[in-house]
């Protein structure tokens, strides 16, 4: 009756973990949070030519281990691994003046930041990658038919249970909003132990917003 729940936080624990671990109490736990959002948001921004597709963060007493998994490692690290030190200047930055903002100053020296790349294998079962690469062919104005159906093959030929992506909002610059629903395999959605990929992300076209979703159901190993 409508009581719509994200695939991935209903499977958490079982069959998926925790992109953020670590453990915190009273204020600390706020500003943890928060920092986590900034640092996550940030990374999916600044490396999204790169095709990142999962930053998940670590911290110990005085470490915060953060880890990108990325489809182009090459761009992250860059030449002799210049890449990843301004990624960790830019990250070291962020969280001081986050925490500076908080009213809890604290010094560059004491702050240790390690950062690893991952690649990922198979890009076409990420549901962030392919809906990022939606949202991109849909605000260069390309026909979503075509992008959509390229994407529902791409994603089964790389060995997909099945996948479902929805589109809502003035798609092809329609004057009234529409929601289309496009499937190819099978989309258990109510069957725990299967590893079903979600993420919903805007498409910011000259209409207007057009919200893209992208389950992927992957075959069990």
């Amino acid at each position: 009756m409508g009581q719509k729940i994200n695939p991935k936080g209903f499977r958490i624990g079982g069959v998926f973990g925790w992109d953020s671990r670590w453990y915190a109490s009273g204020e600390r736990y706020s500003t943890f949070v928060l920092e986590d959002d900034k640092i996550r948001k940030s990374m999916l921004e600044k490396l999204h030519r790169a095709g990142i597709t999962k930053v998940e963060i670590e911290r110990s007493i005085n470490k915060i281990n953060i880890i990108l998994h990325v489809v182009r490692p090459g761009m992250v690290i860059g030449r002799g691994g210049q890449g990843m030190d301004e990624i960790k200047h830019y990250v070291t930055d962020l969280i001081l003046s986050h925490r500076k903002k908080m009213g809890k100053a604290e010094k560059k020296a004491n702050l240790k930041i390690d950062l690893k790349v991952e690649p990922v294998k198979e890009p076409n079962l990420s549901a962030y990658f392919m809906a990022s690469q939606i949202a991109d062919q849909l605000a260069k104005r390309l026909n979503h038919k075509r992008v959509v159906n390229f994407a529902l093959d791409k994603v089964m030929s790389s060995g997909a249970k099945g996948v479902k992506i929805i589109l809502s909002g003035r798609i092809a610059g329609a004057e009234i909003s529409r929601r289309e629903t496009y499937k190819k395999g099978s989309m258990p959605l109510s069957t725990l132990r299967e590893e079903i990929d979600f993420v919903a992300l805007p498409s910011l076209t000259k209409s207007g917003y057009i919200g893209v979703k992208v389950w992927i159901c992957k075959k069990s190993q």
